[in-house]
């Protein structure tokens, strides 16, 4: 799959993940709404870490021809949400409420902010090149 085609879909995924996440932080907690929100979210988060797996690094060092520091918050994703998952369904509120922040922080705070950097593709289409 050519990296355009990956892009649209890290969007179409990571877009919608980003609303639920803002809309999960602001609403009640522990409610069916809550519930169905979170199994959406989480869903549309594994998928975005898978799709941005197979997206090559495009700045820093790259590892195996593919990999950069980006991809570790791909795989730390891939263990956070089941991790928060688990944690919810075992009643550790609060430590499915840290790890969902945590997640919250480094998918779209951290892992946000390095799509706006120069030679990235979001940058090169909100910016120009």
């Amino acid at each position: 799959m050519d990296y355009l085609t990956l892009a649209y879909l890290h969007l179409a995924t990571i877009l919608p993940a980003f609303l639920i996440a803002t809309v999960q932080l602001v609403r009640p907690k522990g409610g069916p709404l809550h519930r169905q929100l979170g199994r959406l979210y989480m869903v549309l988060m594994l998928l975005t870490a898978v799709i941005s797996l197979c997206m090559p690094a495009s700045i820093g060092p790259v590892w195996l021809g593919h990999f950069g520091y980006i991809h570790l918050l791909s795989l730390l994703t891939l263990y956070a949400v089941p991790a928060a998952w688990q944690a919810a369904r075992r009643g550790r509120i609060a430590t499915h409420r840290r790890i969902m922040m945590m997640l919250y922080i480094g998918a779209f705070v951290l892992a946000g902010s390095f799509t706006l950097m120069p030679g990235r593709l979001i940058h090169g289409w909100l910016f120009g090149h």
